[in-house]
């Protein structure tokens, strides 16, 4: 017996390892190879067959094997985009946390409690794709006096002129937030709910019979103790936003002024053609999204710590 310790002790170094394996397998197959692969193809031209130095403009106005990368920074439509997305992140995150947290307090306070949650939280149960066409018609505008689009009869049947909510360079960005509002709000509901069931009955009474008010109740005392959760779903939903793709290209195509990251990187890989542009523009992304996925994952453990 004493012969076998040395390969006993060797098979129990690597057994960890071989139960690894196949996690280790698919992670460097779908994971690793892929952004290995991505960073590659952004430093290549757009037929994939030279570096990118080989798109350089003759001004000089070149970033060497980085060329894809100045485009994806610095020309017009990306910034634009970029534009774009801060809005989404601004208005987007803002009005669904809002909105969650409201109607999580609300909700609390009724008998029909998960018939009024479950309205709330239909909309995720739709496609992206699936929202974008039903809000389409909801936008949908006509040159004529007939508007088969609901928002634009309501405002003809009150008098109104009818908008091009789609078009309309001052508008169309907020309308197609406001469907990203109205899918994403019960998610966060959900979430936020779930917090404040756990924030102490006997914390809020003690504070009631000391006089306070609701409104001191909420923000003294229910908000405080569910502000790491709120800083999660708030970090979770830029993450969301900064991929936002699906609602954007059904209704807009990125078009009147509507663009964005995602939506680009997807029209210079399958409209334009070009793997190295769209490849960059995936790599920017990446970059800007991993910061909040770090912090959204210190978050998360922080709290599984005070557990």
């Amino acid at each position: 017996m004493p012969n076998n310790i040395p390969g006993i002790m060797k098979q129990k170094k690597f057994t960890p390892w071989m139960y690894l394996l196949p996690a280790l397998i698919v992670m460097a197959t779908f994971i690793a190879y892929p952004a290995f692969n991505t960073f590659y193809l952004s430093l290549r031209n757009s037929s994939n067959t030279d570096w990118a130095t080989a798109a350089c403009s003759a001004a000089g106005n070149c970033w060497g094997i980085f060329e894809n990368f100045r485009y994806a920074l610095t020309s017009t439509i990306m910034q634009t985009a970029f534009i774009n997305n801060i809005k989404w992140i601004i208005l987007m995150v803002s009005g669904t946390v809002a909105l969650g947290l409201l109607i999580a307090v609300l909700a609390d306070r009724v008998k029909y409690e998960p018939v009024a949650k479950a309205i709330i939280f239909m909309p995720m149960a739709i496609s992206f794709v699936g929202a974008g066409v039903i809000w389409k018609f909801m936008y949908n505008f006509n040159a004529g006096d007939v508007q088969i689009g609901l928002l634009n009869s309501i405002v003809l049947t009150l008098g109104g002129n009818p908008i091009s909510w789609l078009t309309e360079p001052q508008i169309n960005t907020i309308a197609l937030i406001v469907v990203g509002v109205w899918m994403w709000t019960g998610f966060c509901m959900t979430i936020l709910a779930a917090a404040l069931k756990n924030v102490s009955e006997e914390i809020l009474e003690a504070a009631r019979v000391d006089g306070a008010n609701e409104w001191r109740v909420f923000w003294e005392i229910m908000v405080p103790q569910i502000l790491p959760t709120i800083t999660v779903v708030v970090t979770t939903m830029i993450i969301n936003v900064l991929k936002i793709f699906d609602i954007v290209y059904v209704m807009t195509g990125g078009n009147y002024g509507t663009e964005v990251i995602a939506n680009r990187m997807y029209t210079e890989m399958y409209a334009n053609y070009n793997p190295g542009r769209a490849s960059a523009i995936a790599v920017v992304l990446i970059a800007v999204i991993i910061p909040a996925m770090i912090f959204n994952i210190r978050r998360f453990r922080e709290q599984e710590e005070t557990r």
